[in-house]
């Protein structure tokens, strides 16, 4: 940007001048049916639906494991070898 000094800055101007509006057609409104509003869920959303409904606690599943733990047969050497898989993938 340059500025050339006082001798160019305009005087005062009156609000309309030197501009000129032009007035244009309004715009044809356009013809439609009454606005909707629509909802579409993908797959993942309705799974994350379904799993939102699940109990935070499986009571069968902790049942049976309880059951097993008494029984003394929850403990083995697959269950073991499974396990610690588990843990050095996760740590892997």
């Amino acid at each position: 940007m340059q500025i050339y000094g006082p001798s160019h800055v305009h005087g005062p101007q009156s609000v309309s001048a030197p501009h000129a509006l032009r007035n244009t057609a309004p715009a044809a409104p356009s013809v439609s049916s009454s606005p909707s509003d629509e909802l579409q869920l993908s797959d993942v959303g309705r799974l994350v639906d379904a799993v939102r409904d699940l109990p935070d606690i499986r009571a069968d599943r902790v049942a049976a494991i309880k059951a097993q733990i008494a029984n003394g047969t929850y403990a083995n050497d697959h269950k073991l070898d499974v396990a610690v898989s588990r843990l050095l993938d996760e740590i892997a």
